[in-house]
């Protein structure tokens, strides 16, 4: 441990920057190892082993002592993993003799001068940082004692570091203690290294009045002098140092006043010192303690004490709040004048320096000082003084090129000339530092603005590796040439070390004066800071600094302990990743309220609410008094954006405002990088404004579908139009694609299912109508208007708790056009084809169980009583026509959703849809029937009627089973069936028709579209003619109908009438018959229709119309 103090002085720089650097590994490493052991999932399974617990016990008790022999029993167990030991525990002890070594070189280390003093201070400090941190492992003795006694039994003998180390270990039980022993001979070189900050610290440590009055980091000041290079002779350290330092050579606080002023001045800073990261040192306590048993230091105690209670936290919340102030003008007025970053540049790094400090301060004792004042200790504006350091960091990333071109033309124009003149001024000047600063004058001359221009890379860490050996040759007290006698040179130099920094370590100037990585851990305080921000309006604009401190995690690594990059890593992406998601909930739940309060007034606009409106006019004209006196009256829309005073804020208002807030800090950086991973912040947004379609657009959606129904199409509609408006307003605020958004939420509402699985309006409003609505009208309980074209419901022992009406009339029916989409449509016109076709399978089975019957009948339609007996040996008759008279109701429902999906895209897109009907009207009949049906499947993809529909043909082609002329007979005799029993509905009462509706309440008068759809979809299919089995149908069922003229039986015959009529309806609804009266006694259906509108009128309501309670 021991070296000559000329090879001292030869390689005194290049010590001091390699053990600089490699103590804050072995700090690295130490902090790793005693997190490992605190943590019961990651210590060493040797230490929690049952098995080994008495051994472990023995060990730490004997500690550092060895006794293998006596005590057989005990270790017997170690015996056995002793291999196992030695390679997990390798580390860990290897690790404490790397400190003991570090020890044993810094002993060597006790020369200042300049650089050598900041960079000998930082050893000091990083010495004693380590040799605390290591006390602290409470398992160091079993670690230690267990590798040994492993490598005994292993190898015969102890390991040749363990006496030293082990000695060591016990030594420094209490570290402070030890180490004022130890720097008793080295104390008068570190008094005067301490000392000699007794010009820069308290300038360091001045009060936020003496900052203002001072005008500190500002541009604007004085306008005059803006360009002025800014320069400064003081010099960024750990000022720990002189907390702890000035106790390891206490007795220079009797001696020199000097020295006690400083000390006490640094107490009242801080009570709560970081050692390394997270680990804490209460030095007002601590010190107390020490000096408490030593004699004669009495007025130090006191003085300890004193400076404790004054140790309070408003002179650094003062700080605080004059530094959000001034790095905000300084962010300010540098992003409008980016090159100013040039003179200034020391400004915005003392700017980060100042800040950043207090932001550690702040985070260190609010999570370790238990009594604390809320005012000093909790700054919920703290999130704005992260922000503008985060915004001056970007200018300085941004504008590097900038400060790049600045400085290389100050280093060649004015540093080398000023150089050379005071190199050329000095009256001794050896030969080897007459090298050293000429390379220096050469080095800067050679430089030029093309270089900048070019790209190149600058490298200037040999020049100051110069300089530092410079300062270090002149550190010998018999020194030719000696830097305090030449005060300017030293100056000018470091000036100059500052600018090659700006010239090639923008980045690592960045790291040394504004990384915040200390963040990383204390996360349960980062995330309370976070969820302040978030909760404090004015504060939420500045929210995008939390994430942005996740880009500095990565800086505190160190490469001597690789292991810890991927946890902190990790760390660092989850909480970034945390930190944006909640910003983008929190956005989302704004944007929740709002649309709420937007549907909110929206609602206030339908057509519903003027009602009341009409009664009271409608009143004041008669002057009719209604309701009570005094009764307020309604307030109309929009009564909430008249302001008498611009400071009434209401809550929208707010929502917006807060909104906008939270808004900016989102859209403030289009990504960041952390850990070799890009956030994009508003990618987050963007995807939990898709999660509105569960959690905002289709609330209200899902509380229509799921039973029972409280809300009609018109009105969603209306809610979900107010909903896009709200969210159409976020691209003001933040640069994402909203259409994107609508997009993939919308199109997404059109399919079965969504990107997740989950079920889509579409599949949900598809669902309701098939299984609730459809149903109740095959249970008799709802009937279909054609007048009105809506379904109604009809009185019944159990209401139903929905009105058919308000979800099928042509108005809402156009809403649900709306909401589906052509594509949702299609999906529900092909679910009610798949009902459509189960039915006819159904029909089919019932056509095969009667074929021979049939076939008969087919041709024996002009032999009345023939017929007669073959219709009496007929099966399921009403079977027949109750699927026919389901299939017609769903094909009616399918026609009114294809009228209001034509409506829909005519209004949207009509020039398309005009161009599709005339193509559909002007196709010749002539034409191949894959041609005609591939128009037909455009025209109604587009809503229009087709002569025969697409989707049924579809549907109905999936059923063949057997031949296909098996399949034909059966298709023509499902006709036959049908015309033949169509005469048992005059015997229903339910069949009586009524002029006012066009139709009959048991729906029958549906049976003539079914008919014919049914019959153009098999005939198509089929390769048949349609007109021809049209006819025969007609000539069939008119035969059939016929016959009911003849019956005595007046129940029998009750509404024969209105089953002629289907007949005519059956004609009029289909366009396939060239000749639709040939087949008909017109006199007969003038007759028809003459009575059934006598009837009416001497009625004037059906039998069931007095039950449903409606009027025209």
């Amino acid at each position: 441990c021991s070296l000559t103090s000329s090879l001292i002085q030869q390689k005194l720089a290049e010590k001091l920057t390699i053990l600089n650097d490699r103590g804050i590994g072995m700090l690295t490493r130490i902090y790793n190892i005693k997190k490992a052991c605190g943590d019961p999932k990651a210590k060493p399974s040797y230490l929690i082993d049952k098995n080994l617990e008495s051994a472990v016990k023995f060990i730490v008790r004997k500690f550092p002592a060895i006794e293998t022999r006596n005590n057989n029993q005990q270790l017997a167990q170690l015996q056995k993993e002793k291999s196992e030991i030695l390679k997990n525990l390798a580390l860990y002890y290897f690790t404490f003799v790397d400190v003991m070594e570090f020890k044993c070189i810094f002993s060597t280390m006790q020369t200042v001068n300049f650089d050598l003093t900041k960079n000998y201070l930082d050893l000091v400090v990083t010495y004693i940082t380590l040799m605390m941190l290591l006390s602290r492992i409470e398992e160091r003795k079993a670690i230690i004692g267990l590798y040994n006694y492993a490598h005994e039994m292993t190898h015969g003998s102890s390991d040749r570091e363990y006496p030293r180390l082990g000695q060591m270990i016990v030594d420094y039980e209490n570290p402070l203690k030890k180490m004022m022993e130890e720097f008793v001979p080295h104390g008068k070189s570190l008094q005067d290294a301490l000392v000699s900050l007794q010009m820069v610290y308290p300038r360091r440590n001045l009060s936020a009045d003496q900052w203002r009055n001072a005008q500190l980091l500002s541009l604007i000041s004085a306008p005059s002098t803006m360009l002025n290079p800014a320069q400064s002779d003081t010099v960024r350290m750990r000022y720990i140092v002189i907390h702890v330092g000035f106790i390891l050579c206490h007795a220079a606080l009797n001696t020199d006043p000097a020295a006690l002023s400083l000390w006490k001045l640094a107490l009242q800073s801080s009570s709560c010192l970081c050692l390394f990261r997270d680990e804490v040192f209460h030095i007002h306590k601590a010190a107390e303690d020490l000096f408490v048993n030593i004699r004669g230091y009495n007025k130090r105690v006191n003085d300890i004490r004193e400076c404790k209670e004054s140790a309070l936290g408003s002179m650094h919340r003062e700080r605080r709040k004059f530094l959000r102030s001034a790095l905000k003008e300084l962010a300010t007025v540098l992003a409008d004048q980016p090159g100013l970053l040039g003179p200034k540049a020391l400004f915005v790094f003392m700017a980060l320096s100042f800040a950043r400090d207090e932001i550690i301060w702040l985070l260190r004792h609010a999570d370790n000082i238990q009594k604390k004042s809320t005012d000093d200790f909790i700054d919920k504006h703290i999130a704005e003084l992260i922000f503008y350091m985060e915004e001056l960091r970007a200018h300085v990333r941004k504008y590097g090129p900038v400060m790049q071109r600045y400085y290389v033309q100050y280093l060649s124009g004015f540093d080398a000339v000023v150089l050379n003149e005071l190199v050329q001024n000095l009256s001794v000047c050896p030969e080897d530092e007459s090298i050293i600063m000429s390379s220096f004058v050469n080095t800067m001359t050679s430089l030029s603005v093309k270089q900048v221009e070019d790209g190149e890379v600058f490298d200037f860490r040999g020049m100051r590796l110069d300089w530092f050996r410079l300062q270090a040759y002149t550190s010998v007290s018999k020194a030719s040439l000696g830097l305090a006698d030449h005060r300017e040179l030293g100056k000018m130099m470091n000036t100059i070390i500052f600018h090659t920094k700006m010239a090639d370590s923008l980045v690592e100037m960045l790291v040394e004066t504004s990384d915040v990585s200390i963040f990383c851990f204390y996360s349960r305080a980062f995330e309370k800071m976070f969820q302040q921000c978030l909760e404090l309006p004015s504060q939420s604009r500045y929210s995008i600094s939390f994430p942005l401190l996740c880009t500095h995690f990565m800086s505190c690594t160190h490469e001597l302990c690789p292991e810890e990059r991927h946890h902190i890593g990790d760390r660092s992406l989850s909480l970034c990743n945390m930190f944006l998601d909640e910003m983008a909930k929190q956005a989302r739940n704004l944007i929740t309220d709002i649309c709420t309060e937007q549907c909110t007034l929206s609602d206030q606009l339908l057509p519903k609410h003027c009602a009341k409106t009409i009664s009271q006019a409608v009143n004041k004209k008669s002057k009719k008094q209604t309701g009570k006196k005094g009764e307020p009256e309604r307030e109309k829309p929009g009564v909430e954006s008249m302001r008498k005073n611009r400071l009434l804020v209401t809550n929208l208002d707010k929502l917006h405002t807060a909104l906008s807030e939270l808004c900016f800090s989102i859209n403030y950086v289009p990504n960041m990088m952390v850990w070799e991973h890009t956030f994009t912040p508003r990618e987050y947004l963007t995807s939990h404004l898709e999660i509105l379609r569960n959690a905002i657009m289709w609330i209200r959606l899902l509380s229509c579908i799921l039973w029972p129904l409280s809300k009609c199409h018109n009105l969603l509609l209306t809610s979900v139009r107010a909903y896009m408006t709200v969210l159409q307003s976020i691209e003001n605020y933040v640069q994402i694609d909203i259409t994107r958004v609508f997009n993939n939420v919308l199109l997404q509402q059109t399919q079965h299912l969504d990107s997740h699985g989950e079920p889509t309006i579409t599949s949900l409003y598809t669902n309701w109508y098939l299984e609730t609505l459809l149903r109740q009208v095959s249970n008799g309980h709802i009937a279909y208007f054609p007048a009105m074209k809506a379904f109604v419901n009809l009185p019944t022992e159990n209401e139903l708790t929905f009105n058919a009406e308000e979800y099928s009339d042509i108005s809402e029916m156009r809403s649900l056009s709306e909401l589906l989409g052509p594509y949702g449509m299609k999906f529900l016109s092909e679910s009610l084809m798949w009902h459509i076709s189960s039915q006819v399978a159904e029909l089919k089975k019932l056509v095969v169980d009667n074929v021979e019957v049939l076939t008969q009948m087919r041709t024996s339609f002009d032999k009345p009583d023939h017929m007669a007996a073959l219709f009496k040996r007929l099966t399921s008759v009403d079977s027949v026509l109750k699927r026919m008279t389901i299939i017609g109701v769903i094909l009616s429902f399918r026609s009114l959703a294809q009228e209001a999906l034509r409506d829909v895209l005519s209004c949207h897109i009509p020039f398309l849809v005009s161009s599709v009907e005339d193509f559909k009207d002007h196709i010749p009949r002539e034409t191949d029937m894959k041609v005609a049906m591939n128009v037909y499947e455009l025209s109604s993809a587009a809503g229009l009627p087709c002569e025969i529909d697409p989707a049924l043909v579809v549907a109905l082609s999936s059923q063949k089973s057997g031949s296909p002329e098996e399949e034909y007979k059966i298709a023509c005799l499902l006709m036959v069936f049908v015309a033949v029993s169509m005469p048992t509905l005059a015997s229903n009462v339910m069949s009586q028709y009524s002029p006012a509706i066009e139709g009959h309440c048991n729906n029958i008068h549906c049976l003539a579209k079914a008919i014919n759809q049914i019959a153009a979809a098999l005939f198509t299919i089929h390769k048949g003619s349609i007109e021809d089995r049209l006819k025969e149908f007609l000539a069939l069922a008119s035969s059939s109908l016929l016959k009911i003229g003849q019956e005595t039986d007046k129940s029998t015959t009750r509404n024969r009438e209105s089953v002629y009529l289907l007949l005519d309806m059956v004609s009029e609804s289909t366009p396939l018959l060239q000749d639709k009266t040939e087949h008909f006694i017109m006199v007969l259906i003038n007759d028809v229709i003459n009575s059934v509108s006598r009837a009416y009128s001497n009625n004037k309501q059906t039998f069931w119309e007095r039950n449903v309670n409606f009027s025209f």
